[in-house]
């Protein structure tokens, strides 16, 4: 096994001598605790120590992690933060985050954090440096705030995290970001190529005795909902609803935890940002519901972007899951097991037939950050057609798959190599996925090749592979120039290649794109791009996705385009960034694109934004001139870091729709929430109501 790159920059923690009260305080407890300080820069530069002074210090008892960060700031030196939003933008917010990995693994975690006003961040780490915050558990903190710094304190239960007893050294890193002073530290330093939540280079945080067993851990979270909804273009009834349901969360061990859930709703969860589709493939929109959510990694990373085996999103879909059960976690420090099973009852409307779900992953970790990995997805229909044969198309669904992470120990090398079978009913041959690809990133270079084959018969209904039957070569490199200009941290210039051709090697797709990057002190950015772009079509295609005539198959189409993206610095109560495409398109026509997105934060309660896109199609007829608006603008409200209130309405001239959608959410006590949801769907023209949905729902979190 390698080891960690700053296993000599140590913590200790020693257990709590009195009483910790979560207030912001530093309270005579912390003064017998040992500091961590002397924080490194991360950016802009990555050689010296951090100009903005923080300090750390933890503790714990028989219940709980307790973490105490003093951020200190120039004397009277405003905060910047966006809100109270809970798991806010990170670049946006002068914030404190603490990166844990439990396993000393150097790949799996989690990772707790404030702004400096006060708003919670939450994620359950993997892949060695993401954060998904979509994870949500329960804990406390609280954040004061002084003339020349402000103090975030936190208390984490035990029995939130997932560890394994009696290991007595975890990883361990904390991270700052001042934005006002345009600079990223951490406790232990990490190469500005990579983020601070990258565990391989965290240092360690060792207990002075095993941390607490968390012993019986059981959670219990019931939920009621009672919601009413018409939809008017039908000229239905009123239709009302009372439903309940629960979820349990039980600790099999410390680290092995079993998920169970009956008659799950998710009417709370906030629903998707409309785009302007003119791809000829499925997009991609990202689960969002909490009980796919922990340890979902396993499942949802195998794979590629866009050769997905497993995708939560098509569990539920037609039909409501009635039940489902999750065991997942570490078996030890080398051994990571999920498995799922999920039942879905039948919809009338849509005639879609009960099916069962199962879904497990084994890993194992090899050499230092690497691992290999087992998929197996499952999907069969129950019923198989004995109440209407002509609803079985294909009764069962299967995916078996194997893929090797690799990870160095210093995270230069990173890449996979994936391999995949398909199993359907009359279906044999050309079933396979194979792809591989390889990064190199140091300071100044970045190498990347990835190649992909996708059988035509290859099929994955309980993923996401929108596309199928061809060979994808990716080759990519990036040079980054370091500059001693006081406005500007560094200049990149990215080349890269993406190349689809058919079985026979026969190309089908090409873009070849050039991109030249400045990033500037102030942590602005600023990408001018150029682009080469091949299509043969293989199928009829509309280039304005809006149900006019069709390009030929077998057609073929080149195209040159340029554009720009910005984004401003942070340190300003305005925001904005706006991004430009400007060239040929389809059939010898043309595409302007502008999109332009605005923010203004009246700190630390509201924050208003507004998202505005146009294209403009022209080609010859029949497609004429066609112009796409979408604009979304946004306002959350934050009373308190509990207290929530966000609207936000979205316009999709390519949909004819117009959305409005009102959410109230009381966090009345930890991970426990009172929603009321409204929801509107319009037609633009005229303007009438499509269909409309007010939810109330109560849920509360219970420790046995």
């Amino acid at each position: 096994m390698g080891q960690r790159k700053n296993e000599n920059l140590n913590y200790h923690i020693k257990r709590a001598t009195a009483p910790i009260i979560i207030d912001g305080d530093i309270d005579a407890a912390w003064m017998l605790t040992e500091t961590a300080g002397n924080f490194n820069m991360v950016l802009p530069m990555d050689t010296s120590k951090a100009l903005v002074k923080t300090e750390v210090r933890m503790s714990f008892d028989n219940d709980q992690l307790y973490l105490i960060a003093i951020c200190y700031r120039k004397p009277n030196q405003s905060y910047m933060v966006e809100s109270l939003k809970r798991d806010f933008a990170f670049g946006k917010n002068d914030n404190f985050l603490l990166f844990m990995d439990p396993f000393d693994d150097q790949t799996n975690g989690f990772s707790f954090g404030s702004n400096a006003a006060g708003a919670q961040w939450d994620g359950i780490m993997y892949d060695g440096g993401k954060v998904d915050l979509n994870w949500d558990n329960k804990w406390s903190s609280a954040v004061k705030n002084y003339s020349d710094k402000w103090i975030w304190e936190a208390a984490i239960p035990f029995k939130t995290i997932r560890y394994k007893n009696g290991i007595r050294t975890w990883g361990i890193n904390f991270s700052r970001l001042d934005i006002t002073m345009a600079e990223k530290s951490s406790w232990a330093p990490v190469p500005r190529q990579f983020p601070t939540a990258t565990l391989a280079y965290s240092g360690q945080l060792v207990w002075d005795e095993a941390p607490p067993e968390a012993g019986t851990n059981i959670s219990v979270i019931p939920y009621l909902l009672s919601s009413g909804s018409k939809n008017y273009t039908a000229n239905t009834k009123t239709a009302f609803k009372k439903e309940v349901g629960v979820e349990a969360k039980v600790g099999i061990t410390s680290s092995l935890n079993l998920d169970l859930t009956i008659n799950p709703d998710f009417s709370q969860v906030e629903v998707d940002r409309q785009v302007t589709n003119l791809d000829r493939f499925e997009l991609f929109f990202p689960e969002r519901r909490q009980f796919f959510l922990e340890n979902g990694d396993q499942f949802s990373n195998f794979g590629y972007a866009s050769i997905r085996p497993f995708f939560s999103r098509r569990i539920g879909l037609n039909a409501p899951i009635q039940f489902g059960a999750r065991l997942s976690g570490k078996l030890n420090k080398d051994w990571r097991m999920g498995l799922m099973n999920m039942q879905t009852g039948e919809n009338t409307i849509s005639k879609t037939e009960a099916q069962n779900y199962t879904v497990f992953a084994l890993q194992r970790r090899v050499f230092a950050r690497s691992n290999i990995g087992l998929l197996v997805v499952n999907r069969d229909q129950l019923l198989t057609g004995k109440k209407d044969p002509s609803l079985v198309t294909n009764p069962f669904n299967r995916n078996i798959g194997i893929e090797y992470n690799l990870a160095s120990a210093n995270n230069l090398w990173t890449g996979k190599a994936v391999l995949l079978k398909s199993f359907s009913k009359n279906t044999s041959k050309e079933d396979w996925v194979h792809a591989a690809n390889i990064q190199y990133s140091s300071k100044k270079w970045l190498f990347s090749w990835q190649q992909e084959y996708v059988g035509k018969n290859f099929t994955a209904e309980v993923g996401y592979v929108p596309r199928k039957d061809f060979i994808k070569l990716t080759p990519g490199i990036t040079k980054t120039f370091f500059s001693k200009n006081k406005k500007l941290t560094s200049h990149s210039l990215k080349l890269s290649s993406y190349n689809y051709y058919t079985d026979k090697l026969r190309l089908t797709d090409n873009t070849t794109f050039m991109a030249y990057t400045l990033a500037l002190r102030n942590q602005a950015t600023f990408t001018q791009w150029v682009a080469y772009d091949y299509v043969k079509l293989l199928q009829p295609f509309d280039p304005t996705n809006f149900n006019k005539d069709t390009l030929a198959r077998g057609s073929k189409h080149s195209w040159n385009a340029t554009g720009t993206e910005f984004v401003s610095k942070p340190q300003q109560l305005f925001t904005y960034g706006f991004s430009t495409r400007f060239g040929g398109y389809y059939q010898n026509g043309s595409r302007s694109f502008v999109s332009i997105e605005m923010g203004y934060r009246f700190q630390p309660f509201v924050s208003a934004s507004v998202n505005a896109s146009y294209n403009h199609i022209s080609i010859q007829s029949p497609w004429n001139k066609t112009t796409f608006w979408l604009v979304g603008p946004r306002i959350d409200v934050t009373f308190t870091n509990t207290l929530f209130f966000t609207t936000f309405v979205q316009y999709n001239n390519q949909q004819k729709n117009i959305n409005l959608n009102t959410r109230f959410q009381w966090r009345y006590r930890p991970a426990s929430d009172l929603y009321i949801v409204y929801t509107d769907n319009y037609f633009p023209a005229p303007f009438n109501v499509k269909n409309r949905a007010l939810v109330l729902k109560f849920n509360y979190w219970w420790n046995l």
